[in-house]
């Protein structure tokens, strides 16, 4: 069946573009904001999971493009719109608005805004299958610039991705410093593909005792798992890894004495003169002269201490003394009474 280019249902067309896309740029500004707390979440855990950050960071950036490349189509249908009547009166494509069709024409199929399939087909029956053809492989290359790098296929840079996650831990108040530093060679090149050293072992139960890959500055992954490191062989050439071990003050040796053992003297008695004896009681010269005692001394006195033993000679002498005064009072007594 057979179509005719009708300005009546162009028009409109573009109308409904230009609110389409500004409903479609409000929504995907709302679900940013979203996207932007879950990755300030992401950068604010322990330890951080930078490699999801960055493919959310990736998404984000996408949408961001995609919200901008909007803008600029919904100026361009304004302005086809507003010039309607000079798209219909002249047959050819006028030159200054060659470019804002064939942008729009080139978008037709990589955005979601299903007026522009409607606008593309109008301009089919105004110019030929030949010039839609031609600008939706942009063949001329008169599709605009910004356009074509907004809705890129290619995924962003390194270096973007790395500061759309600088500007969002800012924005969020969020102590976050990359675990892999970026290099300058790859600053232009995409994020590379996740190796999981953000992931930690056994997420599910919590019972592993570390995470299990830490990034290696020379691009390596060491193992830390069971606090034990990979060590990266070339051929047969191992890196060795050495501690430095602390400054300890060095303590000399006692010097050996060559001299002689000094004997002991007075002032400082050997070990032997300070043992203690036990006390045994020996007679003295007077007392062996003098014969035994004149105590009676029992068998169970023999051992006592002399001090003890004169006590007890003591006692025998004041008893001997009383029978002395006894004796001479009963004498006077037998006196007095032979009277």
């Amino acid at each position: 069946m057979f179509g005719y280019f009708n300005q009546s249902k162009l028009k409109p067309q573009l109308k409904m573009a230009v609110s389409r896309f500004g409903i479609a740029s409000n929504r995907k500004t709302a679900l940013m904001k979203q996207q932007m707390r879950e990755i300030a979440k992401l950068l604010n855990e322990d330890p951080p999971k930078e490699e999801k950050a960055r493919i959310r960071a990736e998404a984000l950036i996408r949408d961001d493009n995609t919200v901008e490349a909007y803008e600029i189509l919904q100026l361009t249908c304004e302005l086809l719109s507003e010039r309607i009547k000079l798209i219909a009166s002249q047959k050819a494509c006028p030159d200054d608005l060659k470019e804002s069709i064939h942008t729009l024409i080139w978008c037709a199929t990589r955005v979601d805004i299903p007026e522009l399939l409607e606008i593309k087909k109008q301009f089919r029956y105004k110019y030929g299958k030949d010039f839609v053809d031609d600008a939706s492989e942009n063949k001329c290359n008169v599709v605009n610039e910004r356009i074509l790098s907004k809705l890129s296929v290619q995924p962003p840079t390194a270096f973007l991705v790395h500061t759309y996650l600088e500007k969002i831990a800012d924005q969020f108040e969020v102590v976050w410093s990359p675990t892999v530093k970026l290099k300058a060679e790859d600053m232009a090149q995409p994020t590379k593909a996740p190796v999981g050293y953000s992931v930690q072992v056994a997420p599910g139960t919590g019972l592993a005792p570390s995470s299990p890959f830490m990034p290696n500055p020379n691009g390596n992954s060491i193992s830390t798992s069971h606090n034990t490191t990979a060590m990266n062989h070339n051929n047969h050439d191992k890196q060795q890894i050495s501690l430095p071990l602390p400054n300890l003050p060095v303590v000399p040796p006692p010097a050996l004495s060559t001299s002689k053992p000094m004997p002991p003297s007075a002032n400082y008695p050997s070990p032997i003169d300070t043992i203690e004896e036990p006390d045994i009681f020996v007679p003295s010269e007077a007392m062996k002269s003098s014969g035994p005692p004149t105590t009676n001394m029992q068998p169970d006195d023999i051992g006592k201490s002399t001090e003890t033993q004169n006590v007890d000679i003591t006692d025998d002498n004041e008893s001997n003394e009383e029978d002395d005064a006894f004796a001479i009072l009963q004498a006077r007594f037998d006196e007095l009474k032979n009277r």
